[in-house]
């Protein structure tokens, strides 16, 4: 399905502008380069969200804790003395 791109206006500071140009560098044209770079960030936030969950969910899990607690004692007891 094809969508039609939508114009937005967008003001950056200088940090932002850097970004662009570095981002630009690489030889993307401007809108290329900010639509990429939200595309990442999203992505990356929902990388991190998911990760969160997952780790959540490993935390309330009884049974994977205990376990993550065995295996830390018995790699514990197989380190060398030092």
């Amino acid at each position: 399905m094809w969508h039609m791109a939508q114009a937005i206006s967008v003001r950056l500071d200088d940090e932002a502008e850097r970004a662009l140009a570095r981002l630009e560098a690489t030889g993307l044209s401007r809108s290329e380069a900010i639509r990429r770079a939200l595309v990442t960030a999203a992505d990356r936030l929902r990388r991190r969200s998911d990760l969160a969950a997952e780790s959540a969910a490993l935390e309330a899990d009884e049974a994977d804790r205990h376990e993550m607690l065995a295996v830390t004692s018995l790699m514990e007891s197989l380190r060398a003395p030092g």
